[in-house]
C-alpha cells in the first residue's frame, strides 16, 4: 500500500510514526490483553495514558500550575456555546474579532447567550486581520473572543492581541502546537483535536483557574468547565481512544523538538509553498494579505475555474490528496499541519510546477 499526501484541513492526516504504534497496539496495549478503546476509563491503565497525555501537553505549552487542562466531547462547535456559558452572566457584553467563517460561527452561538459586540470585522473577502488599534473594546467585557487562525480563509494573527485584563480566549483549533505560545496571555484557549492533536472526537480547552466560578448556573454539567475539570475531565465517559492518540501525537511532538522545532519546519514548509505561489507569474494566486497569511493552511487559486478539477485530478494522480478549497470559497486549499512532512510540500510544489508548465 502506498501513502499519500493528505492536505486535508481535517480530519488531518497523523505522523505516520504514530500510526504505526495505534497499529502495533491496537490488540493488545502493552500487556492488558485488550485495545485501548475497550477499557474503561475508571480503570488504572487508562487513567495512566490520561494522565500522561495531559503532563505531555503541559509540558510542550508551558501551561503554568494555576491552569486547567481539560479533554472533552464535542469539538470546538460545543465550545461556541460552553465560552459564554462559562464566563459570563445573563445579559452581559463579550466582544468578538471577526476574521471570517470560524469567527462567524463563534460569533453567531455566543448571540444565544449574551450580548455581542464585533469589536472588529475585517470585512471584504476576509483576507486580513483588523489592526488591534481599531478595535472598539467594551469596558467590562465579560471577555475577547478570537480566532488565530481561520482554517477555510488563511488569515492567521502572527502575534497575541493585548485586551488588558479582560480574559482573552481563542479558538486555536487549526495552530495549537505548531508552535510555542505563551500561554499566560489568554484566559482560555480550546481547541480540535483533528488538524495538530489527534482524531475528531476530542476538543481540549486550557482555562485559567480564576475564571472557573464564572458558570450560568443552567450550564449543562458536560459543558461546565469546572465540574469537568473537579473530575479529571471523567465526569462522564470521555473519548478514551481520541485521547490516546493524542497522547501519542504529544509524545512524537517532543521526539522531533518540541514546539521549537514544530515551528521551524512549519515555517520551511508554509515559505516553500508561497515562494512557489509568489513565484509563479500569476498563475497561482493567493487573496491573503502577505504579513496574515497562515502557516497551516494556504488557499490559492488558478488562472480559471475550469483548470480546477484537472488540476485536482492530476494531483491525486500524483498521490496529492484533499487540496480542494472549502465549498464557501472554492479554488484550492493545502493544509500544512504538524504530521505534514517537508517530502510532501516538496511532492506539491513540483507537481504546481509542472501543472502550470502545461497548462500555463
Amino acid at each position: 500500500m502506498t501513502r499519500v499526501y493528505n492536505f486535508s484541513a481535517g480530519p488531518a492526516a497523523l505522523p505516520v510514526e504514530v500510526l504505526e504504534q495505534l497499529r502495533d497496539e491496537m490488540l493488545d496495549w502493552r500487556g492488558q490483553g485488550m485495545s485501548v478503546m475497550e477499557m474503561s476509563h475508571r480503570g488504572k491503565a487508562f487513567v495512566g495514558i490520561a494522565e500522561r497525555a495531559e503532563a505531555d501537553l503541559r509540558e510542550l505549552l508551558a501551561v503554568p500550575s494555576n491552569y486547567k487542562v481539560l479533554f472533552l466531547q464535542g469539538g470546538a462547535t460545543a465550545q461556541f456555546a460552553a465560552v459564554p456559558m462559562n464566563l459570563s452572566k445573563p445579559g452581559a457584553v463579550a466582544d468578538y474579532v471577526n476574521t471570517g467563517a470560524w469567527s462567524k460561527k463563534a460569533i453567531g452561538e455566543a448571540k444565544r447567550y449574551l450580548k455581542v459586540n464585533v469589536a472588529a470585522d475585517a470585512g471584504g473577502n476576509y483576507s486580513t486581520v483588523p489592526p488591534r488599534d481599531g478595535w472598539k473594546l467594551t469596558p467590562g467585557a465579560a471577555y475577547v473572543h478570537y480566532t488565530p487562525n481561520e482554517t477555510i480563509g488563511g488569515v492567521e494573527f502572527h502575534s497575541v492581541p493585548d485586551v488588558g485584563d479582560v480574559p482573552l480566549v481563542a479558538d486555536m483549533s487549526s495552530t495549537i502546537l505548531s508552535r510555542p505560545v505563551d500561554v499566560q496571555r489568554f484566559g482560555v484557549i480550546y481547541a480540535g483535536a483533528q488538524k495538530n492533536i489527534g482524531p475528531a472526537g476530542l476538543v481540549v480547552v486550557i482555562v485559567r483557574d480564576d475564571l472557573l466560578d464564572r458558570a450560568r448556573p443552567d450550564t449543562p454539567t458536560v459543558f461546565d468547565w469546572k465540574a469537568m475539570g473537579a473530575d479529571g475531565s471523567m465526569l462522564n465517559t470521555p473519548a478514551t481512544y481520541s485521547w490516546y492518540v493524542a497522547g501519542a501525537v504529544f509524545q512524537w511532538i517532543k521526539r522531533q523538538g518540541g514546539l521549537a522545532g514544530m515551528e521551524k519546519l512549519n515555517r520551511a514548509k508554509s515559505e516553500k509553498l508561497y515562494a512557489t505561489i509568489e513565484n509563479s507569474g500569476g498563475f497561482y494566486r493567493n487573496p491573503v494579505a502577505p504579513d496574515c497569511r497562515s502557516w497551516m493552511n494556504v488557499p490559492f487559486t488558478l488562472p480559471g475555474a475550469d483548470l480546477d478539477q484537472p488540476f485536482l485530478d492530476g494531483a491525486k494522480a500524483a498521490g496529492l490528496v484533499t487540496l480542494a478549497g472549502h465549498r464557501s470559497v472554492g479554488g484550492m486549499r493545502a493544509s500544512l499541519y504538524n504530521a505534514m512532512p517537508m517530502a510532501g510540500v516538496d511532492a506539491l510544489v513540483e507537481y504546481m510546477a509542472e501543472f502550470q508548465r502545461l497548462k500555463g
